[in-house]
């Protein structure tokens, strides 16, 4: 906690400013935790607010605030310090994230893979040799990671990897290309994910850790994307990337498993990032409403507005809970997976509802970029996309509900599909 210490220490007299009336979540912190959220808040709004315009405008990476989020330990919030990071727990994590992201969502999400697909991974299954190249420098902001799991015709499948991996002698030899890779211009290295043995299908997946600057491997061209602009995101692409023997990650074969082990983290992230734009929407739609007039008195006294205002505001809150939930679960080594799924399902559709709203509340002045609400709505938009789509959040809910009640002691009332339940309990 030291980083977070001396960042708290450099940045108290800036969260001590007066500023714009902002919503506070009812629900309460304890003390190091708000203290860490103040820390986030402050920053957010002197460094990140004021620059995530011209970030999305530009498709521009804020190396800049990156670099400081790095010494302010918030690069590997989960990291000991001793391999670089800011160590701290999940919830910290999740707090910081929702304000980070509500200053900038493009910081956010660059922070968020570094943080949860790449560092996590690298930590929990790293030998020392990899935690001192490939994760400290990352977890210290120095060096920037992504996470190659997707794949140009497999989608959310990750157990279809066609990317594959050689054992060559003395080194791994990959061909594959890997898509919707975030941070791939900007990344030193990369987690990615390749067969090793077809004929074991998922369990013949490993994980590696690849040197961007590896024989073989390249960048494709950045996607052109309708939000999130700072953060790139394009393929990579290894042809004969040879790669030490030393750099699998893990045992062999061990990839699937760390790969959904990573995501059920990593979606607390991408929870606490929409959590971030959706809360932004709702201060822009809240300060709007109360300084417009319309017939004769301010929108906040007409009752649709209130309406939407209301609804905005217990979406992100109940979001909010579910991510604070799952990280805690998280932090006292319980199953989160279910919870996560939950989190980032939630926080990402009331993020969306949030967007829409604002737009909805400011009107005309919604649709432009003069204001930030439409950047809020291109923002949230991917949250429910990337990490898992809405529609597999679903599955990977419905089935660890139906798992619980097939281990259920008790009588349950006669189901006449009993067969196809346990087959699904059995595949969760």
């Amino acid at each position: 906690m030291a980083l977070l210490a001396s960042a708290s220490r450099r940045l108290a007299a800036r969260a001590a400013r007066p500023g714009p009336k902002k919503f506070s979540s009812l629900a309460a912190l304890g003390e190091e935790h708000q203290q860490i959220r103040d820390v986030a808040r402050a920053f957010a709004e002197e460094r990140l607010y004021p620059i995530a315009g011209e970030v999305d405008r530009l498709h521009r990476y804020p190396g800049e605030v990156v670099a400081e989020l790095g010494e302010m330990g918030m690069m590997g919030m989960m990291v000991e310090e001793a391999h670089g990071g800011g160590d701290m727990d999940a919830l910290s994590y999740a707090v910081a994230l929702e304000e980070v992201s509500r200053g900038c969502a493009s910081t956010g999400v660059i922070m968020s893979v570094n943080n949860s697909l790449y560092c996590a991974p690298v930590r929990a299954n790293g030998d020392e040799t990899q935690l001192a190249e490939f994760l400290a420098p990352f977890a210290a902001g120095e060096k920037l990671g992504c996470f190659g799991l997707s794949e140009p015709g497999n989608g959310s499948d990750a157990g279809a990897a066609s990317t594959t991996a050689r054992d060559d002698g003395d080194a791994w030899v990959l061909n594959g290309t890997k898509a919707w890779i975030t941070n791939a211009h900007e990344a030193d290295a990369a987690v990615v994910f390749a067969t090793t043995d077809k004929s074991l299908k998922h369990r013949g997946i490993s994980a590696f850790l690849v040197d961007t600057k590896a024989e073989g491997f390249s960048v494709g061209a950045a996607e052109d994307k309708l939000g999130i602009r700072g953060s790139s995101t394009a393929n990579l692409i290894m042809e004969d990337c040879r790669i030490p023997k030393s750099c699998l990650l893990g045992e062999r074969g061990d990839g699937f498993k760390i790969a959904m082990r990573t995501l059920d983290g990593g979606r607390i992230g991408i929870a606490a990032q929409a959590l971030g734009i959706g809360q932004a929407a709702l201060d822009v739609a809240a300060t709007y409403a109360a300084d417009r007039t319309a017939f004769g008195k301010p929108l906040t006294n007409l009752y649709a507005i209130q309406l939407k205002i209301s609804e905005m505001a217990c979406k992100l809150e109940a979001a909010r809970l579910l991510t604070w939930r799952a990280a805690s679960r998280k932090d006292a080594g319980l199953a989160y997976t279910k919870d996560a799924a939950m989190a980032k399902l939630c926080a990402s559709e009331a993020a969306t509802f949030a967007a829409h709203q604002a737009i909805q509340v400011l009107g005309g002045m919604g649709y432009v970029s003069d204001m930030p609400a439409e950047r809020f709505y291109r923002d949230a938009r991917i949250t429910e996309i990337y990490e898992g789509t809405s529609e597999v959040q679903h599955i990977v809910i419905a089935l660890n509900v139906l798992k619980a009640y097939a281990g259920e002691s008790t009588a349950l009332p006669a189901a006449p599909h009993k067969p196809d339940h346990e087959d699904v309990a059995a595949a969760a």
